[in-house]
């Protein structure tokens, strides 16, 4: 896909977002990482795809789980706990459409409630804020060119001020590549919600950093980030 676009100072939020949305519909990302068969073996018992499907989503996991909290101890018990659920439940499971997007919604439910029992925060409602720690891991997207890395260093300080919802909707998006279902369906929210939400958190970007460089730098994430999967 080729994308030719201008953006001048004067022009309205409601066309950047547009725009930037309609570059997240032809750049959504599956989930290749582990072989389809994997899970429907797992499910029937065997151990070698169970072991699979822990390796292949092991370190992701991980680093999802250091988005919520900086306890390692506490995110290494909840991504034991949810894989011997896993396999104490396996033939009770259904089969999901992204492995990963189902994974990733059942290490963030954990995390909650041992972070809910350790008060560390009470989760009230869709709008109910949490802890979010915003930062790319490096092994998330790598970008190269020095002026790239320079807009990605001041774009990452301005979601870092952000409210924590809107810093993991971008961060899902942007850089994990999940569509608005898969978005929606980890952050408990509808569809329509989920989109609000990112057209709220790229409006607030907007305000601290130039649109047209906003525009560039996140097609670019998207375009380099299905690159890496396709590759």
């Amino acid at each position: 896909m080729i994308i030719i676009w201008t953006l001048n100072e004067d022009n309205d939020i409601n066309l950047l977002c547009s725009s930037i949305i309609n570059v997240m519909a032809f750049n959504s990302v599956s989930d290749y990482s582990m072989n389809p068969d994997t899970w429907v073996s797992f499910k029937s018992g065997n151990w070698n795809a169970y072991v699979e499907l822990y390796n292949t989503h092991f370190k992701i996991l991980n680093n999802y789980g250091h988005k919520f909290t900086n306890n390692t101890e506490l995110i290494e018990d909840a991504v034991h706990d949810l894989f011997v659920e896993l396999w104490s439940k396996r033939t009770k499971l259904g089969n999901p459409i992204s492995v990963r997007n189902y994974l990733y919604k059942s290490l963030r439910n954990l995390l909650f409630r041992k972070m809910e029992k350790q008060k560390r925060f009470v989760l009230v409602g869709e709008n109910a804020d949490y802890p979010f720690h915003f930062e790319a891991s490096s092994d998330t997207i790598f970008i190269e060119n020095e002026s790239e890395q320079i807009l990605q260093s001041k774009i990452k300080t301005v979601i870092q001020s952000l409210p924590s919802r809107q810093q993991e909707i971008i961060y899902l998006r942007f850089y994990e590549g999940l569509d608005y279902e898969e978005i929606a369906d980890i952050m408990g929210l509808n569809k329509t919600s989920a989109y609000k939400l990112l057209y709220k958190a790229i409006n607030k970007l907007q305000e601290n950093v130039k649109a047209g460089d906003l525009f560039v730098f996140l097609t670019l994430l998207l375009l380099k980030k299905s690159s890496l999967v396709i590759n």
